[in-house]
């Protein structure tokens, strides 16, 4: 019987995988598809999630792969400067290929241990006091102490466990794809401006060597979304939304996406736990999905293990559900406002003048893009300092970097005082005496997902706070 099982070998599936073996848990990750995608639906990462990659000592794996940009248009397209005095030190969105991101992180899940099958197709589970068995399209039975499905929106895992998923079906559908195009750049240019005053889901961006990647609005919804658009059809929206089909030919992939909007009731039935788009789907306006989902894997990766292990406190796995369901219904309101500011219609249109004259004042406009890149999340932790539950920036030590410090992926006590101690959570907790100039604070615990614990120096106050999140002292 292996530790935990990952039921979706995606980015989240994948990400999860790696933060568990960190802590030495036996995992095994199922994945249905026999090979991975050739083509990325998602394309980049935001600001916290380059941070979690700096975290767990990956970022320079990803930066080679990618092109950092720090322009504005990620709230609804509207194109207000990239705000200043943001609080990262990766103020940028980074482009990379949904592929790549799952290579490097199937790379770094094997590294560290995780079994990764694919091919293998979850079609039926069930659970006791003591485990979860997982039956297999092929027959075969397996046993695991617990079970994560990171199975995507359709998830078998949720609608085995009978977990609701309320939301809202889509509305409107838009058509996704990647081909050659038969006229010159400029003149697709010219027409995606003069069409885009208009209709704002529509567009072409360079991919390289030829190709481009065409988005136009689809001839209503369709019964099936699973099946992909021919080239006809989107060669018939093209000339419907633009008065011309550009010529497009040579595709590499078609696919076609909803502004469905749901969230799963419950992030945890038992023994089985939910992350990424089989907790919550939503319209990709914003590119947060794949960040959400990673973020996911990141808050529950280490509160997993700590139960494998047998040192959680009571009620740290549910506190997985109770952080990160709230940000995922963030996530789905931001995404369905900015459904409503990408419509055609005169009442949205006049409403998306109004909140861009807005977002030329700075504080709107940080706030926005604070949401779209999740570094204004704030967990709630009770009342305390200002910087409790929120996750902290990295900052410049005597030592180094505050990020090289969490590669292991364990609490962290960070103390100018040089009198607190760990002392009995020295297993789960690193402890550094530091007096750089950029930390203005006594003290700070950090979870090992970066998030503040604590702040302060009353030795009473942080053992307190040390049994709340990394359980019982040793003996």
């Amino acid at each position: 019987m292996v530790d935990v099982i990952v039921a979706g070998g995606g980015p989240t599936g994948l990400m999860l995988a790696a933060e568990l073996r960190l802590h030495g848990v036996a995992v095994l990750v199922l994945e249905k598809e026999s090979e991975p995608a050739g083509h990325s639906r998602a394309r980049g990462l935001h600001a916290r999630s380059v941070e979690v990659m700096d975290q767990r000592g990956l970022v320079d794996r990803f930066l080679p792969l990618g092109e950092k940009f720090a322009v504005g248009g990620f709230f609804a397209g509207i194109s207000t400067a990239w705000p200043a005095r943001l609080d990262t030190t990766h103020s940028y969105v980074l482009a990379i290929p949904q592929a790549d991101t799952e290579r490097l992180l199937a790379a770094r899940a094997t590294e560290l241990g995780a079994e990764i099958r694919r091919g293998c197709e979850l079609v039926g589970l069930s659970q006791d006091e003591d485990g979860v068995s997982v039956g297999l399209a092929d027959g075969t039975e397996l046993r695991s102490r617990y079970l994560v499905g990171c199975d995507g929106g359709r998830s078998t895992v949720r609608r085995l466990i009978g977990v609701g998923f309320p939301g809202e079906p889509s509305r409107t559908e838009t058509l996704l794809g990647d081909m050659e195009v038969g006229v010159p750049a400029e003149t697709l240019s010219a027409v995606i401006a003069e069409v885009r005053k208009t209709q704002l889901r529509f567009g072409a961006i360079p991919e390289g060597d030829g190709v481009y990647r065409v988005i136009v609005p689809a001839n209503g919804v369709a019964e099936d979304r699973t099946t992909a658009p021919t080239l006809d059809e989107f060669k018939r929206q093209l000339r419907v939304v633009a008065g011309t089909d550009f010529g497009v030919h040579s595709p590499r992939w078609l696919s076609r996406f909803g502004d469905a909007t749901r969230l799963a009731e419950r992030y945890r039935v038992g023994r089985v736990l939910l992350a990424g788009d089989a907790a919550h789907v939503h319209p990709p306006t914003g590119g947060q999905g794949l960040n959400l989902g990673v973020q996911d894997a990141f808050n529950l990766g280490w509160k997993l293990a700590a139960e494998v292990a047998g040192w959680a406190p009571e009620g740290l796995l549910d506190s997985y559900h109770d952080e990160r369901h709230p940000v995922a219904a963030d996530v789905l309101d931001n995404t369905r406002a900015q459904m409503e500011l990408l419509s055609p219609e005169p009442g949205p249109r006049a409403v998306r003048r109004l909140l861009s004259e807005l977002m030329e004042f700075e504080e709107v406009n940080r706030h926005l893009i604070e949401k779209i890149t999740a570094i204004g999340v704030r967990y709630d932790f009770g009342e305390g300092h200002e910087l409790l539950g929120r996750r902290m920036r990295d900052v410049e030590l005597k030592r180094g970097r505050l990020y090289e410090l969490m590669h292991d992926g364990r609490g962290l006590l960070l103390d100018r005082t040089g009198w607190l101690s760990v002392a009995g959570w020295a297993d789960r907790v690193d402890y550094v005496v530091d007096t750089g100039g950029q930390l203005d604070l006594p003290a700070v615990l950090l979870r090992p997902d970066g998030h503040v614990a604590w702040v302060g120096d009353d030795q009473r106050d942080l053992f307190d706070r040390l049994a709340r999140w990394f359980g019982a002292p040793a003996a």
